[in-house]
């Protein structure tokens, strides 16, 4: 167990943040979140949050998936105090993190993310996990299915997992991970305008998927993914432009505090 301080990190805002789907409250300030095969329990009180694990293991993993060395504060002082709107919202969503996921899992959970809530998304998550995901050691809980898991599964087993119409689309998505099609590895070092296209290459994934996968997968702090809430504070707040040009280098953490502040205030 170690102790970590950090007033730019806030597990309950990032679990309902709507970025992350197996980030789960357990208790009164409590959480379990699973990343590949590692199961953490984290608690938060104020600004002392308590995680069990090493600080060996903080730093190899953890330290990374949280973003840690990331400027947060310095991204909500960036904002224009003309823009009373984004200054309310930066302020109020501050404790928000764009965590490093997985970009594999992270284009799947939001494949079958579509016209589906927070709750829901969660639900179907878990259900995938428990029918084609490994055990992991230790812990009463599974990691997420490998695209080969995925990619030769029955489809009414992937219908019974609450997919719908998505469930060909995950299919289709796995067995494009599981031939190579889709390499992640190289997909990296791409440009974001190529990244971009190539997802689009994917069954299922629109321009919104795409950018989320881009923003939360593959950690390209510029895209700035538009759903319904978002759209609305465009047409409410900014109805001839999001000013994204001023802040491209991190637009999608703004995006963020958007969407928690509409949510939540």
């Amino acid at each position: 167990m170690i102790k970590i301080q950090n007033d730019e990190l806030d597990i309950r805002k990032i679990s309902e943040s709507g970025q992350c789907f197996r980030l789960n409250k357990t208790g009164e300030g409590r959480y379990r979140l699973i990343v590949h095969d590692r199961e953490l329990t984290l608690t938060q009180t104020g600004q002392n949050i308590f995680l069990d694990c090493s600080q060996e293991e903080f730093d190899a993993l953890w330290r990374r998936y949280f973003d840690w060395d990331t400027d947060y504060a310095a991204i909500r002082i960036s904002v224009d105090p003309a823009d009373a709107y984004l200054t309310r919202a930066a302020s109020f969503g501050s404790g928000v993190r764009i965590l490093r996921q997985d970009p594999w899992e992270t284009l799947i959970t939001f494949i079958l993310s579509q016209r589906k809530n927070i709750p829901a998304i969660k639900g179907c998550v878990e259900l995938l996990c428990s029918r084609f995901g490994e055990p992991i050691p230790g812990a009463r809980a599974f990691a997420f299915p490998k695209p080969e898991a995925l990619a030769s599964a029955e489809p009414e087993c992937l219908l019974g997992c609450s997919l719908g119409y998505r469930g060909k689309y995950v299919q289709a998505a796995a067995r494009m991970a599981a031939s190579g099609e889709l390499d992640f590895t190289a997909m990296e070092s791409l440009p974001d305008e190529a990244l971009y296209e190539k997802l689009l290459t994917v069954p299922g994934v629109g321009k919104k998927v795409a950018d989320c996968t881009m923003l939360f997968g593959f950690h390209r702090l510029g895209r700035f993914p538009v759903d319904v809430w978002i759209e609305r504070v465009l047409t409410r707040e900014y109805p001839i432009g999001f000013p994204l040009e001023r802040y491209a280098p991190f637009a999608g953490v703004l995006q963020q505090y958007i969407f928690y502040f509409e949510r939540y205030r």
